[in-house]
């Protein structure tokens, strides 16, 4: 069995195993990196939204209306998805704690340290409740995508309940998207070095950075020096992925494939 994992830019995958297929976090139009578009994607099992930010959910209405996926997300991000069309037959709304099933794929919603809001159409703004989310294509590979969430002790439970082997884990800002304002924004949610202890608190085998725009930043040459630096288990991998790069994992073997 074969579990592969696409990176399409910022905090956009795509994978696809044995229990099915499930793109996280669609962003394609307005992405700087992105190589492939909504069009381009095969029809997924299912499409998962961690929260309401334009830079993590604005494909995820034109992807569910074009292949009928269910799309698996929390109220707010709901609510702009409705607005944009999705039948609300399609969409799941979730939180922490409620799993859902999806043919052969559940989707395990976990605790996520950020925020998430919305501005709908009427000018009314709505907040809900970010997610993280676990995910099992095949057994003994469960992916964990870190929906933007800072480093929290968290993950050590999320660890021990749901034993990811795969983390998709943000060390940096996709600082071609960062807006100016009051002060200066010099980290992502998590720090390189705290993304790869976010890493041994999941006890993650494969460590994947994601949520950046520039695959040679030195915050990603920061992360895959710090994470074996951090293990404790001196088995984990680390990797930074350039777009339309996949990590194909195959039973104990796995590479690296363009």
């Amino acid at each position: 069995m074969t579990t592969t994992i696409t990176f399409h830019g910022i905090s956009t995958y795509e994978v696809a195993g044995p229990n099915g297929r499930v793109v996280f976090d669609p962003f394609f139009t307005k992405n700087p990196v992105a190589t492939a578009s909504v069009e381009d994607l095969a029809t997924p099992d299912a499409i998962v939204a961690s929260h309401a930010a334009w830079d993590h959910m604005s494909d995820a209405a034109a992807l569910a209306i074009r292949t009928g996926a269910p799309v698996v997300c929390g109220s707010d991000t709901a609510a702009l998805l409705v607005q944009d069309g999705v039948p609300e037959s399609q969409i799941r709304r979730t939180t922490i704690g409620i799993r859902v099933a999806v043919n052969d794929l559940v989707v395990r919603p976990v605790a996520c340290a950020h925020w998430s809001q919305a501005t709908l159409a009427d000018g009314r703004v709505i907040s809900g409740v970010p997610i993280s989310f676990v995910i099992e294509f095949e057994p003994d590979v469960r992916v964990y995508h870190f929906g933007d969430s800072a480093l929290t002790a968290e993950m050590s439970l999320i660890g021990t309940m749901h034993r990811p082997t795969v983390g998709l884990l943000g060390c940096t800002q996709p600082w071609s998207l960062v807006a100016d304002g009051g002060g200066q924004v010099v980290s992502g949610e998590m720090t390189p070095d705290e993304a790869a202890m976010a890493a041994e608190l999941l006890g993650v085998r494969f460590a994947i950075a994601t949520h950046y725009d520039d695959r040679n930043h030195p915050d990603v040459s920061e992360f895959l020096r710090r994470v074996p630096v951090r293990d404790t288990s001196g088995e984990r991998v680390a990797f930074a992925l350039d777009v339309g790069e996949s990590l194909v994992i195959d039973g104990s073997e796995y590479e690296v494939r363009r």
